[in-house]
């Protein structure tokens, strides 16, 4: 993992299902939160950690689902397996340490001594785990039993209940907070140990993450009884561990605002947000901030205002070329004026805009070479394109009231063709 030239300022390695995404939440609106404040005010010098129990196919298949942000490491299968970046680029060493005292057709064998273990999918079953279901009442039984048999045929293992039915076999070396020490003294051999590293959980998985030393913790306020029961037990009067009131990301939020980690406040909860004022020195928040008002605008979410379009104007050069995904190319003054007819025209619907890996790069005293995914959800149409954009900033010794100069859009996923009359930006 080499994006960053040193430590990050901020590590979050969060758990997925029912911490960074509320299932119960059908518009997603935490985790769009979540997306632009890590967009605008961290992505550029800090990490993005994913630590789900998932397999890589079920991790597919929820990128699909939801408006999820591209980490940079992705922590699968209960911490078995560690990849790097967009193209999941997997770790040999991590794969090298759980090998020790490992065999998996040993734990198949004896756990299929076990009536109560129902297997799980094929999809779950990995080279460094064996997953399978039981009931809540026969759980510490054959965990115990389990775990004796298999000491007694010479293997080293670990044995995770979570969720009230699932139960995972893992090396002992594995598991999310083995995952994470492990690439702690990874990035501190390289010199690039973060200054600041957040754990997000909620369930019995989650709990060794807690556990890393000098990591800052919160348990979303839906954790389940079981992480709460290890937290009373074990960690109760550690007060770099909360207990958030809000649920899922919106509790990540709310944690990053209570340890003082850095900016806690999303544009898309700020009412005037194109009068904000940036909190990090950071090009991404003029990304998010033009975005989110376009995505407003067309929802009718924001008042049909020739003062928010003067100012939008002035913040993009009159000569700059917009170059549509189909290759078109347009006046950027041009295409601004176009969005004034294209107010409310997706009120009410099931409309939103979010960008993802926005990556600057300094290429003049008072300019950025910008790139970033761009995503526009319009019912159940989901498309991408990958943006490239040049921003010269109005004051060379912050990132903050840029002017747009260059704006290069390629479809990133499919055609896109059903999108080329209304595709604006």
């Amino acid at each position: 993992m080499d994006r960053l030239s040193a430590s990050a300022r901020l590590m979050i390695v969060s758990d997925l299902d029912h911490t960074m995404v509320d299932h119960h939440d059908s518009e997603n609106l935490s985790l769009l939160r979540f997306n632009a404040l890590w967009e605008a005010n961290y992505r550029h010098d800090s990490l993005l950690v994913f630590s789900t129990g998932r397999s890589l196919t079920l991790y597919k298949e929820l990128r699909k689902e939801k408006p999820m942000l591209t980490p940079d490491i992705t922590i699968m299968s209960v911490g078995t397996e560690i990849t790097y970046g967009l193209e999941m680029v997997p770790d040999e060493g991590w794969v090298e340490v759980l090998n020790h005292k490992w065999n998996r057709s040993i734990v198949i064998e004896e756990a299929s001594k076990f009536s109560e273990l129902t297997p799980q999918a094929e999809t779950e079953q990995r080279p460094h785990k064996a997953s399978f279901y039981i009931q809540k009442d026969k759980a510490q039984a054959v965990t115990k039993a389990l775990s004796e048999s298999l000491e007694k045929r010479g293997l080293d293992v670990k044995i995770i209940y979570s969720g009230g039915i699932d139960l995972d076999i893992l090396p002992r070396g594995a598991g999310k907070g083995q995952a994470l020490a492990y690439l702690h003294k990874k990035f501190k051999t390289a010199g690039k140990l973060p200054t600041s590293t957040l754990v997000c959980g909620d369930s019995g998985n989650d709990a060794e993450l807690f556990s890393i030393p000098d990591v800052f913790g919160v348990m979303v306020s839906n954790a389940q009884e079981e992480l709460l029961q290890w937290h009373a037990e074990n960690a109760k009067d550690n007060s770099k561990i909360i207990h958030a009131t809000e649920r899922c990301a919106a509790g990540i939020i709310q944690a990053i605002g209570h340890f003082n980690l850095g900016p806690s406040t999303s544009l898309r909860d700020v009412k005037d947000f194109l009068d904000s004022k940036v909190e990090t020195k950071s090009i991404g928040h003029e990304i998010v901030k033009f975005y989110l008002f376009y995505e407003k605008w067309r929802c009718a979410e924001v008042e049909e205002s020739c003062a928010y379009l003067d100012r939008l104007k002035a913040a993009f050069n009159s000569s700059g070329v917009f170059v549509h995904p189909s290759g078109l190319e347009l006046s950027l003054s041009d295409r601004l004026s176009s969005i004034r007819k294209h107010y409310g025209d997706s009120q009410g619907k099931q409309y939103r805009v979010w960008v993802d890996r926005v990556l600057p790069t300094k290429i003049s005293s008072d300019s950025w070479l910008v790139k970033f995914d761009k995503w526009e959800l319009s019912g159940e149409k989901r498309l991408c394109c990958r943006t490239t954009a040049i921003l010269s900033s109005k004051d060379s010794n912050t990132a903050n009231e840029s002017i747009w100069l260059h704006i290069h859009q390629t479809w990133l996923e499919g055609s896109g063709s059903e999108f080329s009359s209304t595709w604006l930006f």
